[in-house]
């Protein structure tokens, strides 16, 4: 079988392996783009204009490659190059068959998708997938950590966040994976790429801001929530008592609501809206779907905002107006229709602007009970089970920083064992001993 070698770029060469005609005349010659990213054998193929003038190194490397690629071709493993974009497969195959699929949460697929499209797609989205090389996402992500990478709606230019970088990252390799799985690659090229890490900076400014209330803001917070609306004060006060998710909030309906039990269950979320319409799912993951208990106080209220609710349906399917369907939400405005998911969002950060509280997001306070809890001495499987991890790992790693406080402040009831500030005692072995 003959093959050939012939220089593409500064360090890319092209196999080819000749396997004679098609039925239909034509020829069949497969072929494969080879980067080197061998430092020692870089600087040879950026100085070698041709494979006859290459160095007897470089030649053996090139040799090797070649019959490597020779038995891929005749052992059935090779997939012919197409020329899918990376735009093409990312929008055609990735979105609508795996990442719609497995990211159930529609912020969070918008999430993965926003960092795709404003900072992968303008490089290499017009490039064909299987031509995307190691060293282009070497740049490509280089390139983010450099000043002025991240630009606003007014075109101010800024730095991005180095979480931003990993998180763009994580989804461009999930892209690769698809593509290796499906076998569109062979190899995934970003595999070859050292996974951005936070920046010092980035991590001090998140830890310095405490997404969630203490113990003594939490109950200043609960006083205020008591003078506030019933609708928003209960769905509040849900997410500080019961830990849920904002869409697990808006999808709550009145069969969810376990009264005699004092529980409520968690089977669906709002977490986006789709053609003006709610977009209602599953929960995040099995493990989020559960009953979750509630104090006995919150339920006698939520009784009381449910009856109400009950009434205005009444009123609204009277005269016209209801927009619910066959669902009863227990939150919404009057007229049956769940929340537009940010709603809830932009009225508790309105709510916080107004009584004078710091800045905690809504998904704060369902930190606030996680680390309410943990100080009153909540184990991690307990607050696993109540928050609907899937896995205790999850709630150890996102709850690290509460961990160590307590451990620190139980280390510190040692201290009453430090000889330097008890009095000391004379070892029994010591008592009565004669003096030489």
């Amino acid at each position: 079988m003959k093959g050939s070698i012939e220089k593409r770029g500064k360090y890319t060469w092209r196999l080819r392996v000749d396997l004679g005609y098609h039925a239909d005349g034509t020829r069949n010659r497969p072929d494969k783009t080879h980067e080197i990213d061998d430092p020692s054998l870089m600087k040879l193929s950026e100085n070698c204009p041709k494979y006859k003038d290459a160095t007897r190194k470089l030649k053996d490397y090139l040799d090797d490659q070649l019959a490597a690629f020779k038995i891929e071709v005749l052992s059935g493993n090779y997939i012919k190059p197409s020329k899918l974009t990376f735009k093409n497969f990312y929008e055609n195959e990735w979105v609508p068959k795996y990442a719609v699929i497995e990211l159930k949460n529609g912020t969070t697929l918008e999430s993965h998708c926003s960092k795709i499209n404003n900072h992968v797609l303008p490089k290499i989205g017009h490039m064909p997938i299987d031509e995307i090389t190691t060293m282009i996402l070497v740049k490509l992500f280089a390139d983010m950590r450099k000043p002025g990478a991240r630009v606003d709606k007014k075109g101010k230019k800024s730095t991005l966040a180095s979480r931003t970088i990993q998180y763009a990252y994580d989804v461009t390799n999930s892209i690769f994976q698809r593509a290796v799985e499906w076998r569109v690659l062979t190899k995934n090229p970003l595999e070859g790429v050292k996974r951005p890490q936070i920046s010092k900076e980035d991590k001090k400014a998140r830890k310095d801001r405490k997404n969630y209330f203490e113990e003594d803001e939490a109950v200043e917070v609960i006083d205020k929530l008591l003078y506030t609306d019933s609708k928003w004060r209960l769905f509040f006060l849900g997410a500080i008592m019961g830990g849920f998710r904002r869409g697990e909030l808006i999808a709550l309906d009145e069969d969810d609501c376990d009264f005699e039990n004092n529980r409520l269950r968690i089977d669906e979320s709002i977490s986006s809206t789709k053609n003006g319409q709610a977009d209602i799912t599953d929960t995040k993951n099995e493990a989020s779907n559960d009953y979750v208990d509630m104090p006995q106080w919150y339920m006698e209220e939520l009784t009381v905002h449910v009856k109400g609710m009950r009434k205005l349906r009444f009123e609204a399917k009277a005269n016209g107006t209801w927009q619910g369907g066959d669902r009863n939400f227990v939150f919404h405005s009057g007229t049956g229709k769940p929340y537009y998911h940010t709603t809830p969002s932009q009225q508790w950060k309105n709510w916080c602007e107004r009584h004078g509280f710091r800045n905690v997001s809504l998904h704060g306070l369902r930190h606030t009970n996680a680390t309410y809890l943990l100080g009153q001495g909540a184990s991690i499987k307990e607050i696993q089970h109540r928050l609907r991890h899937s896995t205790s790992q999850v709630t150890s790693d996102t709850y690290a920083h509460v961990t160590k406080k307590l451990s620190r402040k139980t280390t510190a009831h040692l201290d009453v064992f430090d000889p330097k500030v008890r009095p000391q005692s004379v070892p029994k072995s010591e008592k009565g001993a004669r003096s030489l």
